[in-house]
């Protein structure tokens, strides 16, 4: 996919969602990420699923905590999307992402929508402590049942015995 084609796709999606669309940013000419409203995040990844954006390549969370610039407190959740069926988008990464209050991350799974996202929101889950609506089976996946602490990748965590 060229630059221009990727910049249209972002341009169709800030044209038919108007304000739920926060920012967009370009990496490089074939990685691109939109940022959402979380009340918005289902209704653009329905219609990023239907113009061929077939899967989740994974998901990330990211600690907002300590960025000096855009950061406070909040988590941000990002879906890379690709395409296996569409030849145009094959080598493209769309980035969708929702950014959530860190005392409170919850957000709609799309595991609906791109089934390929349901370890990756676990994994999010697990080690940020966001919680996702509707998501068929969300419980620990790499840390013990019993884990107590806060959850891992979270900037406030301390590894017991490195204080």
């Amino acid at each position: 996919m060229t630059w221009p084609e990727l910049k249209k796709i972002i341009d169709e999606v800030k044209e038919r969602f108007g304000e739920a669309v926060v920012e967009e940013v370009y990496n490089e000419p074939r990685i691109a990420k939109i940022i959402v409203k979380v009340e918005s995040i289902e209704e653009v990844a329905r219609y990023l699923s239907r113009i061929g954006f077939d899967h989740v390549k994974s998901v990330t969370g990211i600690d907002l905590l300590q960025l000096r610039e855009g950061g406070g407190n909040l988590i941000e959740v990002v879906y890379q999307l690709g395409s296996y069926n569409l030849e145009a988008l094959r080598d493209s990464v769309l980035n969708l992402s929702v950014k959530l209050d860190r005392d409170n991350p919850e957000t709609p799974s799309l595991h609906e929508i791109w089934p390929s996202a349901e370890y990756h929101e676990r994994e999010v889950y697990e080690m940020l402590g966001v919680r996702f609506r509707k998501h068929p089976n969300l419980k620990h996946l790499l840390l013990p049942e019993y884990w107590a602490d806060i959850p891992p990748l979270r900037k406030d965590y301390k590894v017991p015995g490195r204080e």
